[in-house]
């Protein structure tokens, strides 16, 4: 899939978790159900740090296509270490390790403990990450050019600032879910790991299918690319994701938004 089409759909899975906890009387306070669709959003983007053309590559500059490069790399490395008989050679680390299970679990639970850990400066830093990533995502034709990078980054800045403040007051979410004292934002790795498994499944919908089971092997592979049958699956870019998902995704999100808020 693409950017646009991975954002949305990450949004309309956080909102639907929304739904799905109002239903299961966890309802969220609304600040967390808009902090974390837009988490997931942006978290929908970053699987895709082991691709150099990635919306994500160019999202920080210099920084971003830096730290591309090395996950690239290392990924390629645990391909290479980790590939049975039956897994295909490969020149690089596209849709390997960073497209897996193994690798959102890991990328959640890391963006928790520095929530937790770090107080509120790593709030705010994982906020203005993934804020960036999700203005790049669902906002792609206002922000394409390097020109728009500086104000995309402002934006974000002064959203995340926003949002944590109203986040920190009594009742609006920072102890959502987790109320121990000392958890507070133990919650934002949620969106974080919900963000990397969608744009997973969305990825094992095109021709190309995904590794998310990685690093159980299946047959003669250890790297075998899920996916639906073959006659299911589309390029990226299409019109079935353009025309079909993008609209699908933009109705399950209000639904699912509308449901979480008690409208409907």
């Amino acid at each position: 899939m693409m950017g646009p089409a991975h954002s949305l759909s990450g949004a309309a899975a956080w909102l639907g978790v929304g739904a799905a906890a109002t239903a299961a009387g966890h309802s969220m306070p609304w600040p967390v159900l808009l902090v974390g669709a837009l988490i997931c959003a942006g978290a929908a983007l970053a699987p895709d740090l082991d691709h150099r053309s990635a919306t994500i590559s160019r999202a920080f500059g210099p920084v971003s296509r830096g730290l591309c490069e090395i996950v690239d790399k290392l990924s390629y490395a645990v391909y290479r270490s980790t590939r049975k008989p039956g897994d295909p050679r490969r020149s690089g680390g596209h849709r390997t390790l960073t497209h897996t299970w193994v690798w959102a679990v890991m990328i959640g639970a890391g963006s928790s403990v520095l929530a937790v850990a770090g107080g509120r400066w790593a709030v705010l830093a994982l906020l203005f990450v993934h804020m960036v990533l999700a203005i790049e995502g669902l906002l792609w034709r206002a922000a394409r050019g390097s020109s728009s990078d500086v104000l995309v980054w402002l934006l974000a800045a002064t959203s995340a600032w926003i949002m944590a403040g109203v986040l920190d007051k009594p009742g609006n979410g920072s102890d959502w879910l987790f109320t121990a004292p000392g958890q507070e934002y133990l919650w934002l790795g949620l969106p974080v790991v919900l963000g990397a498994l969608v744009h997973d499944i969305g990825d094992a919908l095109t021709v190309s299918g995904c590794p998310i089971l990685w690093p159980i092997p299946i047959g003669r592979k250890r790297w075998y690319p899920i996916g639906p049958p073959r006659m299911m699956r589309f390029r990226a870019g299409s019109w079935i994701e353009l025309k079909v998902l993008m609209p699908v995704f933009m109705l399950l999100g209000g639904v699912g938004g509308a449901a979480a808020l008690n409208f409907i």
